[in-house]
């Protein structure tokens, strides 16, 4: 009987270690911004105050990054800034850590992670942009802003030429207004050239 009982509880544990294997438990160890991607040029989601528990859900193998849980909440955190109990004592999660903790190695895909997590928030619409990374998005965005600035100079360039036009037209009707008044006989306005017979008078 106690034979049987124990191979029961074996076989549980068989089943309960993939879910066992997909989070650890660890800490912040300073406030720290969680991110909607593994960089911190994507954007912060929440901030996570020091000593608070998260539950990491999984870890990239290339950069030490962290796909996190805090409060129902989930987002990406540098593992320099969570910690993990390991053997007694606390740890940084790194990569030499990831399978002691059970950490799964995950990959990062914008669009799946934000259609998941983000749908909700501003910057999910750019999600095409962001997608090809932040680097290119910020080159993006860089560009974007560029052009706008171009756009503003083109603009205040074509009111200062209006504004001459203006000022131009002014100036032309004031000498229409002259030959009008020369037409009526008044020269007071008139401009005299040497050698021009009508100012001889």
């Amino acid at each position: 009987m106690k034979n049987l009982f124990a191979k029961i509880a074996v076989a549980g544990l068989f089943v309960l270690a993939p879910v066992i294997a997909q989070a650890a438990e660890g800490y912040s160890t300073a406030n720290v911004n969680m991110r909607a991607g593994p960089s911190t040029r994507y954007p912060a989601v929440a901030v996570i105050p020091a000593g608070s528990s998260v539950e990491i859900r999984g870890c990239l193998s290339e950069v030490n990054w962290c796909d996190v849980e805090f409060y129902g909440g989930r987002g990406w955190v540098s593992g320099q800034y969570v910690q993990a109990l390991y053997q007694q004592r606390r740890i940084y999660v790194g990569p030499q850590y990831y399978r002691p903790l059970g950490i799964p190695v995950i990959r990062f895909s914008v669009d799946n992670y934000w259609d998941r997590y983000y749908r909700n928030r501003d910057f999910y619409r750019e999600r095409d942009r962001w997608s090809r990374g932040p680097d290119y998005y910020y080159r993006d965005r860089d560009r974007d802003n560029r052009e706008r600035d171009r756009d503003r100079d083109n603009r205040d360039r074509d009111r200062d030429w209006r504004d001459q036009d203006r000022n131009r037209n002014w100036g032309d009707d004031a000498r229409r207004g002259d030959w009008r008044d020369r037409d009526r006989g008044d020269r007071s306005f008139e401009d005299c050239r040497p050698g021009d017979p009508s100012c001889d008078e």
